[in-house]
């Protein structure tokens, strides 16, 4: 058996890596930037989390849960939001409060509550309920109406840059 020449095994561990990178990134694992102010004071403009695209295929959103997903509004756009109403469920907003199925929904995370009264509205099968945590300035569901799951691109989980801002999403 002939041996490789070192040129040779460098070149097939760069395919094989490249290869790899390639799966993960279309298929696994993808960060984002975030763009805008309106996950205030989750998430800032230009922090970088980590996405799960797996999640969902092996499960569905849940509320609470902070998603990734191509734009109803502008289609070339990713946006990021929190998934608050899932199918079957009905959402209400009343005097600054979001109610699911009637039942107050704790916010603890939000620092910006001003919302306009919504709803209720009931969350069609295959659709989700999505808001942003600063929700006087976000552009979401009470604005282009439920989000269809399959524009869903996966889980934000992980907040990896900037380093000081490093941490676990809920």
């Amino acid at each position: 058996m002939a041996k490789k020449s070192g040129t040779r095994e460098v070149i097939e561990t760069l395919v094989i890596a490249l290869a790899l990178a390639f799966v993960i990134r279309t298929f696994v694992f993808e960060s984002f930037q975030v763009q805008g102010h309106s996950m205030l004071p989750t998430l800032h403009n230009d922090d970088r989390v980590l996405v799960n695209k797996l999640a969902f295929r092996l499960g569905k959103p849940k509320t609470g849960e902070i998603i990734v997903f191509r734009s109803p509004v502008v289609p070339s756009q990713d946006w990021i939001k929190r998934v608050i109403g899932v199918p079957g469920d009905t959402v209400s907003i009343r005097n600054n409060v979001v109610y699911i199925n009637g039942k107050k929904y704790p916010e603890p995370f939000l620092k910006y509550r001003q919302s306009k009264n919504y709803g209720p509205v009931k969350v069609p099968p295959g659709d989700l309920f999505v808001l942003g945590d600063n929700r006087p300035i976000s552009y979401d569901s009470r604005y282009f109406g439920m989000l269809k799951q399959s524009r869903v691109l996966g889980q934000a989980f992980l907040v990896w840059w900037p380093l000081h801002w490093f941490r676990w999403l809920p």
